[in-house]
């Protein structure tokens, strides 16, 4: 019998018999791993656990705690609550079932949408089936015999999905217990893998997201190895209902989003845009001293500038109608970067003027499905905080040493001090010389490294048009968010034809690099706000301090602080009603405000404030001005909460 010889993660090598499976493997490291396994990595392909590894390759035991990992179970989940609705509503038409950041979900055409007693009842039978250990199994047959079997049964939307993949003339299909779907797998060993698990919600979604479509029922869910996680996930998701941007919006002020002005345009109210106005103003600052140059463009251009930067080729889907101007067909801009390269060309350039980096707030409209739009997090109207680097090659890598640490001080400033880095590379369909792309992603890698910033690769995941980082930030409740991009672009100044006189008086092609730190002003601001749960620092606070009244004796007084503090710089307002003070007092919480100024006739006798915090109470008495000084530094500092002492 032939050995394979097997190398491992941590680069170490060992001979196992042909005929070797991933769980052989795991047992012969340790029983804990060959308990936890979900699947394998063989030579960068996920496989199932119990697959045979049919020669040499690096390996590697997949487990929940792992990204892919944990995809194999989610997507093995959905297959059991596919079965579980199937056998319950037997008209139920299968769809797609594909696991999901947190969970997985599953379409089903049925007659009307599923209720929260049906979602109990797929609950119980999911379980039955969990207990069953049921083993999933894969089978390798022709696409001809699916298509047969599924054209039969009346399953369009299988049919239409192997009519698209055509080019494979074998699929795999798996089963467990008396199950079975079209799938590539993986999948875990067996049913009894899950511990816990829960149905989530139930919605209506269009199939393949297409509004002329039909309409599908999806149910979301999530599952779990231990019933401790499932019970931590039900905690954040209550965390996080209780931060929901859109709540807080509407309680704070904040925004207003209403079908008078269409679904997805946003609606900034004064608090609300205060607070906007705060984070531009300290973007603005930020730019201008670290060596940008900003920029404004106009909402619409030419259509003839949108076909030569190819967004009408690649980018229609999310592009509304032109417009005709003058007889000739404007469009609303989706995106920035070709008014910034056409004021690029307004001029010739110097190696000397490298590197240029031009940032602008520019707002676009991009058409989203009305499925998808979701408060302040998918709009159709939002503000980039955009920027483009027009660099020399022999500057590209100082250059993203330097954006780098830009990107993480803008991020900081806003209390976010956990992310995620990814590195997409090369994709199979891409423009542009190949050694340029070398060079680029070895520009970014080299970055990273330098910086000693931990990062994941994402193979074949970049841009048709250049590599990219893509940092994803981590809010309070641990969830990722997208925020901050560096983009490669070979396209455009190709395109545009851009250049530089270098230093040997040739004409040269500049990288650009396309950059946006905050994302959108729009989403990054709904993630401030569950970030914050409403509860802001006091740099950001539409209202950082009500001055109280106890009595109306006290309403001059009041008026003099709210003078003195105003003069200072600080937002402060007064609360003058003929209300008793616990009233003020439970109101102003409920309104987040950071600072409550209690002021009584011992108070106003003594040029004092009695200060209340929000969320922690009671802090003592301090003179107005000592006050004044340490809101004011706590500002300038930008401290996530007050350090009063």
């Amino acid at each position: 019998m032939s050995n394979v010889n097997i190398t491992l993660p941590d680069g170490s090598s060992k001979v196992y018999p042909q005929g070797t499976t991933g769980l052989d493997i795991a047992k012969s490291i340790s029983s804990r791993l060959a308990k936890e396994a979900i699947a394998v990595k063989v030579g960068g392909k996920i496989r199932d656990l119990n697959a045979e590894i049919d020669g040499d390759a690096p390996v590697e035991i997949l487990t929940f705690d792992t990204p892919e990992g944990k995809q194999v179970f989610w997507h093995s989940s959905a297959h059991i609550m596919a079965q579980a609705v199937t056998e319950l509503f037997p008209e139920a038409k299968l769809a797609i079932g594909p696991p999901i950041e947190e969970g997985f979900y599953y379409d089903f055409e049925v007659s009307k949408p599923f209720s929260p007693e049906d979602l109990e009842r797929i609950e119980r039978r999911m379980q039955e089936i969990i207990d069953e250990k049921a083993v999933f199994h894969r089978e390798d047959v022709t696409r001809r015999e699916m298509l047969e079997k599924y054209r039969r049964d009346g399953a369009q939307y299988k049919v239409e999905m192997l009519e698209e993949d055509i080019l494979d003339e074998r699929v795999s299909v798996y089963k467990h217990s008396s199950f079975e779907d079209l799938c590539r797998g993986p999948h875990i060993p067996d049913t009894g893998v899950i511990k816990a698990f829960k149905l989530t919600a139930s919605s209506g979604a269009y199939w393949r997201g297409d509004e002329k479509r039909t309409m599908l029922q999806r149910i979301y869910g999530v599952s779990y190895p231990k019933r401790k996680m499932l019970e931590d996930y039900l905690y954040r998701m209550e965390e996080a209902r209780k931060r929901d941007h859109r709540v807080l919006g509407k309680q704070l002020e904040l925004f207003h989003i209403t079908n008078d002005v269409g679904a997805g345009l946003v609606l900034w109210l004064p608090k609300g845009a205060l607070i906007r106005n705060e984070i531009e103003n300290f973007w603005r600052e930020e730019h201008l001293a670290n060596g940008y140059d900003l920029v404004f463009s106009p909402h619409i251009a030419r259509l003839d500038l949108w076909n030569r930067s190819g967004h009408t080729d690649f980018y229609a889907e999310n592009m509304y109608q032109p417009v005709k101007v003058d007889e000739e067909r404007f469009q609303i801009k989706p995106m920035n970067c070709p008014f910034h390269i056409s004021m690029y060309k307004s001029r010739r350039w110097s190696y000397r003027d490298l590197p240029m980096r031009w940032a602008e707030l520019g707002t676009v409209y991009r058409y989203e499905m009305p499925g998808v739009l979701h408060g302040l997090m998918r709009v159709r109207g939002f503000t980039q905080d955009d920027a483009h680097h027009f660099v020399s090659p022999e500057g590209m890598e100082d250059e993203l040493v330097w954006l780098l640490k830009f990107c993480l001080h803008i991020l900081d400033s806003f209390h976010f001090p956990d992310y995620d880095i990814y590195l997409s590379t090369r994709p199979e369909k891409a423009i542009g010389d190949p050694d340029d792309w070398v060079k680029a992603e070895g520009g970014l890698r080299h970055a990273l490294e330098l910086l000693n910033l931990p990062y994941s690769v994402d193979e074949g995941g970049g841009a048709f048009y250049g590599p990219k980082i893509d940092i994803k930030i981590k809010d309070a409740l641990g969830r990722s968010w997208q925020c901050s991009t560096i983009q490669f672009d070979f396209s455009l100044p190709e395109r545009f034809d851009l250049n530089y006189v270098d230093r040997d008086g040739q004409m040269k092609r500049p990288y650009m690099i396309h950059r946006a730190l905050l994302g959108s002003v729009e989403r990054f601001f709904g993630v401030l706000i569950e970030h914050y749960a409403g509860r802001f620092p006091l740099w950001l606070a539409p209202v950082q301090a009500r001055v109280l009244p106890i009595t109306d004796d006290q309403i001059e007084y009041g008026r003099q602080v709210v003078d003195r503090m105003k003069r200072a710089g600080l937002r402060v307002d007064l609360d003058s009603r003929s209300e008793k003070i616990g009233h003020k007092i439970r109101e102003s919480e409920l309104q987040k405000i950071p600072y409550m100024l209690i002021i009584g006739a011992r108070e106003s006798e003594s040029d004092t404030l009695s200060v209340r915090l929000h969320g922690k109470g009671d802090q003592g008495s301090f003179e107005v001005d000592t006050l004044i000084e340490k809101m004011r530094a706590e500002i300038e500092t930008k401290a996530p909460e007050s350090q009063l002492t």
